[in-house]
């Protein structure tokens, strides 16, 4: 391992939020050249990239805890808690990326010292870094600060990479998903701001809630959240709650939650077996109050975390090694109303920043409790046998390549197979009409049923008893509402009105 630099001193260090007054948010060379001077003074912090930006950023990874270095072996070897940490995935939403930097540098000074004996923290500070660097004074709208501006929601390809998880279109995407094939963190943590809500809640959070995920990640990822909340509203006196917006118009109104859907990283990670996190710090809080804030609810998060980190592990190990050939696994779901719930509305005081002279909002201390229809949890609508495998066509080297991306382990067939099988047949393949992210949508519906189609040698068969099966059936399944068939992977095949990819009967 190489020597490290003579210390340099932490005393003095301040992101570019903190030395301006948060007037300003760290930019890409802030946040090298800040991790930079950790690294340089502790041997608890080391600073190194993993993948890159569209524009070919090298994306700046900072590992945290009792380590030698940061390579995913040394990580693993560990026996740690592993817990990968990401902000500005929407590089407008800029609190989280000052949390990180700020609290490398004091965990680099002594703080929370008992986090590192149970584990280890993997920080991508600056996951959007092209956006970051296309500042404007007038992104995010109403949002109140940072008044020296802030980057943009998409990337440089103008996609939102947090609808890139299934299909995989953005380099940071892609980055993200080697990390973890790499790495294989336990928890994931994916920091946030709202998008113009007018509730009285500090920050909202969700977890994967996708039916399809394990039962006991969804269990204890509930508890970790209602004992999280407890702790800020007790030591802070803050509420949160789980993550919603508001529709209609009042005496009817509803909270309804975010799509349970895997394009989102909180659920994409939940179907790799993890626990997937997300927070949303309310944007009309002033940016020094969003950075006080977003701090505390990483504290408690990883508090808990450090506090459970046994548990933690137990559980995405029996997540991985939970038999799912012949149960029947959730493809399409829809949100459920549970009844109704008691939502805290607020208010905004208008400002106005101070260069830009434009209007922003602030948030008004008022908490004004409203009954509403509760849209927080989701119910299957869709179910479909897990079968032993799935074998994908050679000549498919668009799905053969997304299933890889993804850490989906392939087996080559080295002998045709010609017995056993199913084939699915197509009724409908619906495009939406306005087109998403670059894609019209495609639903997909019909039956599968026995075969006397041969698998030929040199197809790809994809095992169900793999730790990523789960993931594999969204992905390959016809009717999934968020797999390959979704993205337009299989559009060509599906026009012979058959799926190109078999499976197995028993």
């Amino acid at each position: 391992m190489a020597q490290r630099r003579a210390a340099a001193p932490l005393d003095g260090l301040q992101t570019r939020a903190e030395r301006t007054n948060f007037v300003e948010t760290s930019r890409y060379d802030d946040v090298q050249t800040f991790l930079a001077t950790v690294d340089a003074s502790s041997p608890l912090v080391h600073l190194t990239t993993s993948g890159y930006t569209f524009e070919g950023r090298p994306l700046q990874l900072a590992v945290i805890g009792k380590v030698a270095d940061p390579r995913p072996a040394t990580i693993k070897a560990s026996g740690l808690l592993r817990v990968y940490v990401q902000a500005n995935i929407h590089a407008g939403e800029v609190e989280g990326k000052e949390v990180m930097l700020a609290l490398a540098r004091d965990i680099a000074r002594g703080q929370h010292a008992d986090w590192l004996q149970s584990m280890v923290l993997i920080v991508y500070p600056n996951f959007n870094a092209d956006g970051t660097e296309r500042v404007s004074l007038i992104n995010r709208g109403f949002q109140h600060g940072p008044f020296g501006g802030q980057g943009t929601r998409a990337n440089a390809q103008g996609l939102n990479i947090n609808r890139d998880q299934i299909k995989l279109e953005t380099a940071e995407a892609r980055s993200m998903v080697r990390l973890l094939n790499d790495y294989d963190p336990h928890v994931m943590i994916d920091l946030h701001t709202t998008n113009g809500s007018r509730h009285a809640y500090h920050l909202t959070f969700e977890t994967a809630n996708n039916p399809a995920v394990d039962p006991a990640i969804v269990t204890q990822s509930r508890d970790w959240m209602a004992k999280m909340s407890a702790a800020i509203k007790a030591r802070d006196g803050w509420a949160f709650r789980s993550y919603g917006n508001v529709s209609g118009q009042a005496p009817s109104r509803v909270w309804t939650t975010v799509e349970d859907l895997p394009r989102y990283t909180h659920n994409y990670w939940g179907m790799r077996n993890r626990f997937g996190i997300l927070s949303e710090t309310y944007s009309y809080l002033p940016f020094a109050e969003r950075v006080t804030v977003c701090r505390r609810f990483v504290e408690e998060v990883l508090a808990y975390a450090h506090t459970n980190a046994a548990t933690l592990k137990t559980i995405t190990a029996a997540a991985d090694a939970a038999p799912l050939v012949g149960t029947r696994q959730s493809i399409r779901s829809e949100v459920a109303r549970t009844g109704t719930t008691e939502i805290l509305m607020g208010d905004v005081i208008e400002d106005v920043n101070p260069y830009s002279g434009r209007i922003v909002h602030r948030r008004a201390d008022v908490a004004k409790p409203e009954a509403m229809a509760d849209e927080t949890t989701f119910r299957s609508t869709d179910q479909e046998r897990v079968p032993t495998a799935y074998y994908v066509p050679a000549d498919q080297k668009a799905a053969v390549e997304r299933l890889r991306a993804h850490g989906i382990v392939l087996e080559a067939v080295t002998a045709a197979v010609t017995s056993g099988l199913e084939v699915f047949t197509v009724a409908t393949a619906t495009a939406m009409d306005k087109p998403f992210e670059n894609h019209q949508e495609r639903t997909v519906t019909g039956t599968w049923a026995a075969t006397d189609v041969t698998v030929a040698a040199g197809a790809w068969r994809v095992s169900m008893t793999q730790p990523l099966a789960r993931l594999a059936v969204y992905l390959l399944e016809p009717r999934s509402n968020d797999g390959l068939a979704t993205w337009n992977v299989l559009d060509e095949a599906l026009k012979t009105g058959r799926s190109p990819i078999l499976r197995t009967r028993n």
